[in-house]
């Protein structure tokens, strides 16, 4: 319902914080399709914010890490894979 609210007004723009969090595999699907949906059909550019990396390699062009505060990886879902970094490794496993 909150997603209905969000884009009633065809916003340009729509920040998801955690949308999938605590949701099963198949609502989650549905979720990430809606916001994919939403970049194709009516062009919003979409910032989702999420530690779920499933998530983030399916709706993303571009993956943005950050660790206390600092930028620490900037690119795309091959990219962060080949990065050696080991806290940015951990976290993508």
């Amino acid at each position: 319902m909150a997603i209905a609210r969000s884009i009633v007004c065809n916003p340009k723009v729509v920040l998801y914080d955690e949308p999938t969090t605590g949701l099963d595999p198949i609502v989650s699907d549905t979720i990430n399709e809606l916001i994919n949906r939403l970049k194709q059909d009516n062009k919003v550019t979409s910032i989702v914010v999420t530690h779920i990396m499933r998530d983030a390699y399916y709706v993303a062009d571009k993956l943005i890490m950050l660790k206390d505060g600092h930028l620490i990886f900037e690119g795309s879902a091959a990219e962060i894979r080949a990065v050696t970094d080991p806290y940015v490794q951990e976290f993508i496993s």
